[in-house]
């Protein structure tokens, strides 16, 4: 007779898959780590900025020692760039751990917590794993569907999450939609605007999310610095919010969840302007780039506000599936999403011109 240790809604969880490494695709499939393009986890394709290897250099003289808790000097970067106080902040280990913190502080088992079909799939994992109950909302032109969200809200209810632009979908939503949202959501309701891509948006597309945490108690801006800043690897994130419910958060955070040489990372990059600069210029010529060709090919995609694009490869339910096995062949990994309920389609991160190309070529083969 077998032993179940834990609640039966933790062992109903699928651990959430992040896209092949390349040593493993190596493996698998007998190629030359070298030749292989990832496009599957929408990486910076600059790699790090210099100014943060520089910063770890110089943090790694400290290294037997604790980081700073309450990252003091990162706080003070953050606040300065973006004009909010350092009681409004949270620092997270990715800003995944933003999102876990917010589920574990705000959700008791049986609660609800309400987010869109197609959205980011660590919402349905924080959920799960604190025995919430998910309110899916149907998509609309695979997006947010914010009034049906807003109308699907129950007395129970404790969170909602909202992705702009969201992934894997890249769809938008401008600001004057998300204010009024915003403001139809009970007080009692806490909205995480998870915008882990906005430093990929167009002039045309800004807005100052930050500016409304101080007039509304319930929101939670949540950033990323693995996209655009080049640091997926140190997994470094932020929240913004009123100091009541960043105080809570810090209450369940872990201590030392943000490592020393992370912390100097980030401040070097927070300063760097001119690396995100050439970030956004980078994948707004690659956005290009794809698409240009995805239009000659034939090929439906839709047009994504993100660091990467949603195609679709087929009509049948085993095209996204078979398709990517015949880039993997081809040393091209990108992102199947199949387990967003999506099997027909494939998101590609957008990469050098080098790697867009070649993915390109592998994608004709492919499809051949």
């Amino acid at each position: 007779m077998s032993i179940q240790f834990g609640p039966d809604y933790v062992r109903a969880i699928a651990p959430y898959q992040g896209g092949k490494p390349i040593a493993e695709v190596a493996r698998e499939f007998g190629l030359d780590e070298a030749r292989i393009v990832k496009l599957a986890s929408n990486e910076n394709p600059l790699g790090m900025p210099d100014s943060s290897k520089q910063a770890m250099l110089a943090a790694m003289a400290d290294l037997a020692r604790y980081p700073d808790s309450n990252g003091f000097e990162l706080k003070a970067a953050i606040s300065k760039k973006f004009g909010v106080p350092a009681d409004c902040i949270t620092l997270g280990n990715g800003s995944n751990d933003i999102l876990e913190l917010a589920a574990h502080a705000l959700v008791q088992p049986g609660q609800a917590v309400v987010y869109s079909q197609y959205s980011f799939a660590v919402y349905p994992l924080a959920t799960q794993a604190v025995g919430g109950r998910a309110i899916v909302v149907p998509a609309v032109n695979f997006g947010h569907d914010l009034a049906a969200m807003a109308a699907a809200i129950t007395p129970d209810t404790r969170l909602v999450f909202v992705a702009n632009p969201n992934n894997p979908t890249g769809t938008f939503i401008d600001a004057a939609e998300i204010e009024a949202f915003i403001r139809a959501v009970p007080a009692h309701v806490v909205i995480v605007l998870d915008e882990a891509y906005t430093e990929y948006l167009n002039p045309q597309q800004r807005y100052d999310s930050l500016a409304w945490v101080s007039q509304y108690p319930n929101l939670l801006v949540s950033r990323s610095m693995s996209k655009a800043y080049g640091l997926a690897g140190l997994r470094i994130g932020f929240g913004i919010a009123q100091p009541a419910l960043t105080d809570l958060l810090n209450r369940i955070r872990q201590p030392f969840n943000v490592n020393s040489l992370a912390q100097a990372a980030a401040i070097a990059a927070l300063h760097d302007t001119a690396f995100l600069a050439r970030s956004a210029q980078v994948n707004a010529e690659g956005y290009q780039q794809l698409t240009t060709a995805f239009d000659a090919m034939g090929i439906e995609y839709l047009p994504s506000s993100g660091n990467f694009v949603l195609i679709r490869v087929g009509t049948d339910d085993g095209a996204g599936a078979r398709v990517n096995l015949a880039l993997l062949k081809q040393g091209v990994i990108v992102r199947p999403v199949g387990n967003y309920g999506l099997p027909q389609w494939l998101r590609i991160s957008i990469g050098l011109p080098a790697e867009n190309a070649a993915f390109l070529a592998a994608l004709k083969n492919a499809l051949a």
